[in-house]
């Protein structure tokens, strides 16, 4: 079944996709300062604790991993909805895939830069983060390459890299575009990101070529990189950490947050750019179903995590697991199953209740419960510790954590804000019948 936007000319879908970069609403201005006065909000936090040491942090004895670590974690997570997604729909060739691949991309490449710096804000001399890179010199010092600090920042590197290109690549023939009919700056901007684009049917066989390889070589190394950051925890020996389920569990919830954000994203560029045309209920409900399953797919790893920790009966493990179940964190934990499980699994699961504002809803709620999972798994361990001669302690953040952590999502929205006015957040060549050919 033809969409509406399949039916309608080209040059009607160029000019519809084209709008949102000229101009700027006073909605648009108001949300970029907003964001803005939270990130130097953020800044000046993190000035503070560069300046005074890690001291205004809540992180004491026995809790050294806090927000940090738990918003390292869930923007990283976050990053698998470009990557995985948009190549898997790109390899399999689905037509409904076009109007949403590059807001899924864009996420991904916004969540690294975001998420990759959490390693540097939680070191206590930020300055000398170049010590975890395996350079030489004169002292002879190398990194430990049994550190996993060390194996996040090669994954992240590669993973940035990666995504990068993949993003940049199916955005040159709009740059061509763009730079034909732009003028000023971005004239000149969109013609060089263009690399000379002509449009040419060798310049599209390879443009294909090149993105069916990033496409193949993504999809290990997103996978990679979210189980490289499972053994950040499985590695230690500590009470619910140390399991050979870590890996697939996070890379399962990692999709399932990731797939929760770019519905939202895309919920609210329909909106905000008029985009009813290009992104209908057909697209919020293929991704719907895809949430439904990762929901599913979430509760079983959840469940046989809990239940083998139940079933084995071990002293320490079962403190940390009467604490997450009966304790202090059982609100944020059964919270946390709502979010993640019950409203995804009504919302979504029942075909009269699934529309475009419950697959918003249910996003939400998955990306609430999956940043509520990251703390659940990180801080009641940590407070419960393994040794009988450690004590157990208590962790509450700082305002200097939660300004950070703030931060963090307005850099989020004022990223996607400014790519949105400077490229097309659809690709509009796709729409074109004959892309070989000139118009």
């Amino acid at each position: 079944m033809a969409t509406p936007s399949e039916l309608l000319p080209y040059s009607k879908i160029r000019e519809d996709l084209f709008r949102p970069l000229s101009g700027a609403s006073p909605a648009y201005i108001a949300s970029a300062l907003g964001a803005l006065a939270v990130i130097i909000l953020g800044g000046v936090a993190w000035s503070i604790q560069i300046r005074d040491g890690m001291g205004v942090t809540g992180l004491q004895r026995p809790v050294f991993w806090g927000f940090y670590i738990v918003d390292f974690v869930f923007w990283i997570g976050i990053s698998h909805a470009g990557t995985l997604i948009s190549a898997i729909l790109r390899l399999t060739d689905a037509g409904w895939r076009k109007p949403v691949t590059r807001a899924a991309e864009a996420i991904t490449v916004f969540c690294l830069m975001i998420g990759g710096m959490f390693p540097i804000i939680h070191l206590g001399r930020s300055w000398l983060f170049y010590w975890l890179i395996p350079y030489p010199n004169s002292r002879l010092l190398w990194p430990n390459f049994r550190s996993p600090l060390l194996w996040d920042l090669t994954a992240i590197m590669t993973y940035v890299t990666g995504s990068v290109i993949y993003l940049y690549l199916p955005m040159i023939p709009d740059m061509a575009q763009l730079g034909q009919v732009s003028k000023g700056w971005r004239g000149m901007l969109y013609r060089t990101l263009s690399l000379g684009w002509t449009g040419s049917d060798r310049e599209w066989h390879a443009l294909e070529r090149a993105m069916k390889l990033m496409a193949c070589t993504i999809l290990p190394v997103a996978v990679s990189v979210h189980t490289v950051v499972a053994w950040d925890f499985a590695m230690a020996i500590a009470p619910m950490w140390h399991s050979t389920i870590f890996g697939p569990y996070f890379v399962v919830g990692a999709i399932f947050s990731g797939i929760a954000a770019l519905l939202l994203v895309m919920g609210t560029l329909r909106k905000a750019l008029h985009l009813e045309l290009y992104l209908t209920n057909h697209h919020f409900n293929n991704l719907s179903k895809l949430l439904l399953l990762m929901s599913l797919l979430w509760f079983y790893f959840t469940f046989a995590e809990h239940l083998t920790v139940w079933y084995g009966n071990e002293p320490s493990e079962m403190a940390v697991f009467r604490t997450r179940v009966t304790g202090a964190f059982a609100p944020y934990f059964w919270f946390m199953v709502v979010c993640n499980f019950v409203v995804p699994f009504v919302l979504m699961g029942v075909r009269r209740l699934r529309n475009i504002t419950t697959a918003m809803i249910s996003s939400v709620c998955v990306l609430m419960g999956m940043w509520l999972e990251r703390y659940i798994i990180v801080v009641p361990t940590l407070s419960n510790p393994r040794l009988p001669a450690a004590a157990a302690g208590f962790y509450g953040p700082t305002w200097i954590e939660l300004a950070i952590t703030a931060a963090t999502f307005a850099a989020m929205i004022l990223l996607y804000l400014l790519f949105a006015k400077l490229f097309p957040i659809i690709a509009v060549w796709e729409f074109k019948p004959h892309p070989a050919e000139d118009e």
